[in-house]
């Protein structure tokens, strides 16, 4: 309790601060409490003095085309934010090489599927090397994205595969019929309301959902054996969609090389031919003390020491709407 009303106090000092000052006149400004991805990106140096350039984009946590609306500020959408990055690097011809640091369990197949395309097309256009090195997870569409680089690699304690596609279909039908409640639907065909979470699915729609899922995973299959070039027994290992350590992933040929961030940054000044001191440069909406490899966020989301509520716990729940997904979701039963 005296937690909260420590962050109260806060919170009711700053904004009286404010209110104070703008009505006296005293300051006119644009004030920000909470960053969202309105403001601009704008370039850190992390490393380096060169001229060329070495640029690191995070891709961290579920993938997803949306906004998030948290609580005290909104958080630009993943294919949104890294898409600003790709733009704003093609404008600059010092960005010799990108570095993607995954960190992901996947996410939505279509959210996935754009963000290769957009990286793809942004090797092509600006012919910069590419590399991606997984961090603590980089499962299914976290994956599937990294097929986009010229070169894997994996922490030491990276968990990658789960190489498939995944149905979510919410279902409430247990919880309404102990409460009396029901829904009435008028349809034109019957299987115009499949995926309702109002009622169990028919043997039909299971079958044709089953169907959609075959398809989707083929697509990701496909792609992996076109960019990996995998053995036939490799192909029919990761076809179950099971995940793997970073040594299994190599054995496999899921990715190129073990190693660690400055591994990887070496490794990228090696394939891009660029100098020992090229920079290694970040895209931020503020600006961070003591920045470094290790920080993955672009924006800084609020005031400092008030927890009235757990933000990374509430980022970390993916917004589970019905829907065909890339991602690796412990706990699902079959």
């Amino acid at each position: 309790m005296s937690h909260f009303f420590r962050a109260f106090q806060s919170l009711f000092f700053v904004f009286s601060l404010t209110s104070f000052l703008v009505c006296s006149g005293c300051i006119k400004p644009k004030i920000t409490l909470f960053p969202d991805g309105a403001e601009p990106l704008k370039e850190y140096t992390l490393q380096g003095s060169g001229k060329q350039k070495i640029l690191i984009i995070p891709i961290k946590g579920f993938i997803s085309d949306s906004p998030r609306n948290l609580p005290l500020y909104r958080k630009v959408g993943m294919v949104q934010e890294v898409v600003a990055h790709l733009k704003r690097a093609e404008k600059d011809e010092d960005i010799k090489a990108v570095l993607l640091k995954i960190d992901s369990p996947g996410g939505s197949v279509t959210a996935s599927d754009i963000l290769y395309h957009e990286i793809l097309k942004f090797k092509e256009r600006s012919g910069v090397k590419l590399i991606a090195v997984m961090m603590g997870v980089a499962a299914s569409g976290g994956y599937y994205i990294s097929l986009s680089a010229d070169l894997v690699m994996a922490h030491p304690t990276s968990i990658t595969g789960s190489i498939g596609v995944v149905f979510l279909q919410p279902n409430v039908s247990g919880l309404m019929d102990k409460m009396g409640l029901e829904v009435q639907i008028d349809k034109s065909g019957r299987n115009k309301d499949m995926g309702s979470p109002f009622r169990k699915a028919t043997p039909e729609e299971q079958k044709i959902v089953q169907g959609l899922v075959d398809d989707l995973a083929g697509r990701f299959l496909s792609l992996v054996d076109e960019r990996r070039k995998l053995s036939d027994e490799a192909k029919k290992d990761i076809a179950s969609a099971r995940i793997y350590t970073a040594s299994d992933a190599l054995r496999l040929g899921l990715v190129d090389r073990i190693g660690y961030l400055d591994d990887a940054i070496l490794e990228t000044i090696r394939m891009a031919g660029l100098p020992e001191d090229a920079r290694v440069v970040v895209y931020r909406r503020s600006e961070y003390a003591d920045d470094n490899f290790y920080n993955t966020s672009s924006s800084k989301r609020g005031m400092p020491d008030i927890n009235l509520i757990q933000l990374d716990l509430v980022e970390s729940i993916p917004p589970f709407r019905s829907g065909f997904y890339y991602l690796w979701l412990p706990g699902q039963s079959d």
